[in-house]
């Protein structure tokens, strides 16, 4: 399997990093004029931003469920995360608005995101037979040895 990494690996960070998790949630799935547009504009902000990567996204990953679509996105920092959302010639403020008029609260779809500020020593994490994964994916992938072999010690580790 390529690009799997059979050893015992751990990610860190360079400093403070943002966890942005953003996701939807088809209600009435009859509704297809309603949730379809709202699929259909994640990816164009992702590719936007995997072009440019001076924005601060550093990396995401999709995860698809019956009604629900989940995107897991690290940022460099909470400043760029919101510079991107408010940016008028970026892709997500139109597909916000759109959303907005077409949808706001009607109960077709449902929209929500969940931001988290991580500190250096407030995160650890553990690979095993991964390809690079997650903040392992984002970050640098270290050892997950001596210093850094159990989870405690890990948090000590990334201070």
């Amino acid at each position: 399997m390529s690009g799997i990494r059979a050893e015992r690996l751990c990610a860190e960070m360079d400093g403070e990093f943002v966890v942005f998790l953003i996701g939807m949630r088809i209600n009435k799935l009859w509704k297809v004029t309603s949730w379809l547009p709202v699929i259909q504009a994640m990816p164009r902000m992702l590719i936007e931003l995997s072009k440019k990567p001076d924005l601060g996204l550093l990396h995401f990953r999709t995860h698809f469920g019956l009604r629900n679509i989940v995107v897991t996105q690290y940022w460099r920092s909470f400043e760029q995360l919101e510079a991107y959302a408010k940016a008028a010639g970026s892709a997500h403020l139109p597909a916000w608005q759109a959303f907005n008029k077409a949808v706001g609260s009607n109960g077709d779809v449902g929209i929500w995101h969940e931001t988290y500020v991580i500190r250096p020593g407030q995160y650890e994490n553990v690979y095993n037979n991964m390809p690079p994964f997650g903040l392992g994916a984002a970050g640098t992938l270290v050892e997950a040895k001596g210093a850094r072999k159990a989870a405690r010690d890990r948090l000590k580790a990334t201070t």
